[in-house]
């Protein structure tokens, strides 16, 4: 069985997160970005912003094959 690992995505809207997660979880994109979007406003503050970045800045790169 082949082990599942989190990439950012090169189906990218922005940076990537999102889709990448999405592959991950094998979910539809679109939902994953409108549940980001729908969390991030609900939340006080808009941590969501700062922990996209947080996240595009440790989720590698999917490798060349």
């Amino acid at each position: 069985m082949a082990q599942k690992k989190l990439y950012l995505s090169t189906d990218k809207q922005l940076c990537g997160v999102c889709g990448g997660i999405a592959e991950y979880l094998d979910l539809d994109p679109t939902l994953v970005r409108v549940g980001y979007v729908l969390l991030s406003l609900c939340s006080t503050g808009f941590p969501g912003l700062l922990i996209y970045f947080i996240l595009y800045a440790i989720i590698p790169q999917k490798p060349f094959r």
